[in-house]
């Protein structure tokens, strides 16, 4: 990944987790902080791409970007709906980007890279 990238993932992550903590006290921009954080993140997460032949990779690479759109589907739902949806949907791209994060390293380390 590229150093570029590292430092927009993590101001993203940054965002995202301080959006998301100050939704819970219902401050009004909470959920731009959030969803300027989730697009962060979800851009270097499509932008960190795959192209080796290994379909496990493959596969894990579609649920991480899968994760990654349902964190700014998140963000929708903060704007859109008056109660909590939003943190259902949070929780499901939590897990996805969570059980990506510990395989895909696994897998290369498999692959020899």
């Amino acid at each position: 990944m590229k150093k570029g990238h590292v430092i927009i993932q993590v101001a993203g992550a940054v965002l995202l987790l301080v959006g998301a903590m100050m939704q819970i006290t219902r401050w009004e921009l909470s959920p731009f902080l959030y969803t300027i954080g989730a697009i962060l993140f979800a851009y270097t997460q499509v932008m960190n791409g795959y192209d080796g032949k290994n379909l496990i990779i493959r596969r894990l690479r579609r649920q991480q970007i899968l994760g990654a759109t349902l964190l700014v589907f998140a963000g929708v739902l903060m704007f859109v709906t008056h109660n909590n949806e939003w943190i259902l949907c949070l929780t499901i791209a939590a897990f996805l980007e969570l059980y990506t994060a510990f395989r895909i390293p696994n897998e290369l380390e498999k692959e020899g890279k």
